[in-house]
């Protein structure tokens, strides 16, 4: 009775697993963004004067940066990077030109690994003002936490899904190994309750 016991106690150990791996496995996966504002190859008819990325967590409040670039390369983003609720966004200069722009992002997600995506929208015509454009990305100053602000109004769409780098999932691994090791010991023990009733036999002839 002993090898059944075993066994009876080796696939409870192994459900039990496969239970907690399963709900560990989406707690895993970090957070992503879910749309940006101007949603991404959107058409606008001037550069906004404020871009924004909605994330399905709320970003911390250290180490962000959006840039916004226009087609020869200039940097518009104006001021460090505004985040509220869920939802980072970025002012950018006046007197934008017309044409391609590339926003690229980076934030910090709430389990404290950082994200980075990018998407692009165009604008039809040049943008009011006279702002100079800058040559670098800006970011948040010695990771103070961002002032607060709002995310710019519209419609919006969902971001690229490739934008955003996800982890290994390294529960699958651990899965698969402890899977076979199950594997190996209900081998080993399939064999030895054989082996000892073929003795069982042999003793009672």
């Amino acid at each position: 009775m002993r090898p059944f016991r075993h066994l009876r106690a080796l696939l409870l150990g192994a459900a039990v697993l496969a239970a907690s791996l399963g709900v560990a496995g989406p707690a895993a996966a970090h957070d992503a963004a879910e749309s940006s504002s101007p949603a991404q190859g959107a058409s606008v008819p001037t550069p906004p004067g404020k871009v924004s990325v909605t994330f399905n967590n709320k970003p911390l409040g250290i180490g962000a940066s959006i840039s916004v670039k226009d087609a020869a390369g200039a940097e518009w983003a104006d001021g460090a990077v505004e985040i509220v609720d869920n939802v980072a966004s970025q002012k950018l200069r006046p007197g934008g030109p017309a044409g391609a722009y590339t926003v690229a992002w980076r934030v910090v997600s709430s389990d404290s690994h950082p994200i980075e995506g990018t998407f692009t929208f165009t604008a039809a015509a040049a943008a009011e003002g006279t702002g100079a454009a800058t040559g670098g990305a800006v970011t948040t100053p010695g990771g103070a936490v961002p002032g607060a602000g709002t995310a710019q109004p519209g419609a919006t769409a969902p971001a690229e899904p490739a934008s955003s780098g996800q982890p290994f999932q390294w529960s699958i691994v651990i899965f698969a190994v402890v899977a076979v090791g199950l594997l190996v010991a209900l081998a080993v023990l399939a064999k030895r309750r054989l082996s000892g009733g073929g003795d069982e036999e042999s003793d009672s002839e």
